[in-house]
């Protein structure tokens, strides 16, 4: 806690009764005070239960029990680590860090006639296995995903970029969570200057707890609550956290999260998807195209297609079937309000749906739902069709956080052109624009490099270019080493 004085250890005694109190041992079921005497010393090890390695406690007992009275007439406290068969032990003074540290995971042994606890790094947090993240699924590739344990996380990127200069900055965020951060980055590439903003922020994160992990994080560091748009790109494949980590950029690794937050950012980062890179160059450019044109539909597509079905003199002959044949007894504007709605509403019950159901309740909706409301004349079987198109954009989005941004745009546009028409299109689609150009996150301009602009680093977004070729690191990052 802040202000909170140093606690030293004076005896064994009182050692013990502090710990005992601050942990409450006997009222926590999970907190453990084993008391032991070896060599004729009187011992405690403090431990949460769940957290502990059962073996490494065995087998360190094992060898306290097999010290004599001998060994610890000279130095004994050295003796005694060299007692304990384990890699990570440390020494503290503080008992407020040392209750800090037990509650964190480590286990903590109080020995008389010692003036500092031991810290052993016992801890194994309960984990899943490395799965493949389902919303960054590849056909070829690795199957390996990032887990909810920093440390595992940190390894398995760690396994892709062996370089001398990687750096994993430990930190605490939260008054009384106390939840471990990293932040990753290779240290002779990434600017300096971001990593001291990416520091100076976390240090400056001041509150209880950040029980939502990475989502509070980026809420406090970037302070953009009015904006929908994301400002870092989240991913769960160690695979794409190393290839940032090769361009320049800081990776923000929270405890208790599977996903890895990457800044700076911008748009078309989050356009990009791991399958691109795992096919030839050719198909890779075509693949994103494809996927450029999905994601823009799912803006643009029914704010255009209302504006011809209400104007269609704004249309040749050629074009005439875009309209509408059968209206439905609502008008347009409002079939659409309510089909955005039962979207959202789908998809809010297929998180909520187990996975055996949740097939069942697409057919539910599409077939049921969606074709009866057309037959009984609600909707009009061109809303429902440019819907669908717009909604399949949507999904197609690698980003989650940015295809909710988008559909919130969409549903803006969709109001502002049922209000006014074509200025209104024109202009809600220009604020959209101008608040992307202007939006910034870490001094990185968000359109980059599309506004301001870079040919040959919008020849790289616009196309899948081969690896050879991509021989430049992003010059926007301001990496320390631009050439790969």
């Amino acid at each position: 806690m802040p202000g909170q004085k140093q606690q030293k250890l004076i005896s064994y005694e009182k050692g013990l009764a502090f710990l005992k109190k601050e942990l409450a041992v006997e009222d926590n079921f999970d907190l453990i005070c084993l008391e032991m005497r070896h060599a004729n010393k009187r011992m405690a090890l403090f431990l949460v239960d769940g957290f502990a390695k059962d073996i490494a406690l065995t087998q360190i007992q094992r060898e306290l029990s097999h010290t004599t009275e001998e060994e610890l007439q000279d130095r004994y406290d050295a003796l005694l680590q060299s007692r304990i068969p384990y890699a990570e032990v440390e020494t503290e003074r503080d008992l407020n860090q040392v209750v800090e540290q037990v509650l964190a995971g480590p286990a903590a042994l109080l020995v008389e006639g010692l003036d500092y606890c031991l810290l052993i790094d016992t801890r194994e947090y309960p984990v899943r296995s490395p799965e493949e993240p389902d919303t960054e699924q590849v056909v070829r590739g690795s199957r390996d995903g990032l887990v909810e344990t920093l440390v595992m996380n940190a390894a398995l990127i760690r396994r892709r970029v062996r370089d001398r200069t990687l750096r994993v900055v430990f930190k605490q965020v939260g008054r009384r969570s106390k939840t471990d951060i990293a932040l990753m980055y290779i240290g002779d590439i990434a600017d300096k200057r971001y990593v001291e903003q990416m520091t100076a922020a976390l240090d400056a994160i001041d509150t209880d707890g950040v029980p939502m992990a990475d989502k509070s994080i980026e809420e406090f560091i970037f302070k953009e609550s009015s904006n929908p748009y994301p400002l870092v790109r989240y991913s769960e494949r160690p695979d794409v956290c190393a290839t940032h980590l090769f361009e320049g950029h800081v990776l923000i690794l929270v405890d208790g999260s599977p996903s890895v937050m990457i800044t700076p950012t911008t748009f078309w980062h989050l356009l990009q998807h791991a399958e691109e890179y795992r096919q030839k160059p050719i198909i890779g450019a075509m693949l994103r195209l494809v996927r450029f044109a999905a994601v823009f539909s799912s803006i643009f597509l029914l704010p255009l297609w209302y504006l011809f079905a209400t104007n269609p003199f704004l249309l040749p002959d050629s074009l005439a079937f875009i309209g509408t044949e059968e209206k439905g007894s609502l008008p347009l504007f409002v079939q659409f309000v309510i089909a955005e709605a039962g979207i959202e509403m789908l998809r809010m019950a297929s998180i909520h749906t187990p996975n055996a159901v949740a097939e069942a309740l697409g057919l539910v909706a599409a077939l049921l739902i969606g074709d009866i409301a057309i037959q009984v004349g609600v909707f009009s079987p061109e809303v429902i069709l440019y819907l669908a198109i717009a909604a399949v954009g949507t999904f197609a989005t690698p980003s989650y956080e940015l295809s909710l941004a988008n559909r919130f745009m969409r549903v803006l546009l969709l109001v502002a052109t049922a209000a006014f028409q074509l200025p209104g299109l024109m202009i809600a689609s220009t604020i959209w624009l101008v608040m992307l150009v202007r939006l910034k996150g870490m001094d990185v301009p968000y359109m980059w490099p599309f506004i301001p602009f870079n040919a040959k680093a919008l020849r790289d977004v616009v196309f899948r270019v081969p690896m050879p070729v991509k021989n430049r690191r992003p010059v926007i990052i301001h990496p320390q080493d631009p050439d790969r």
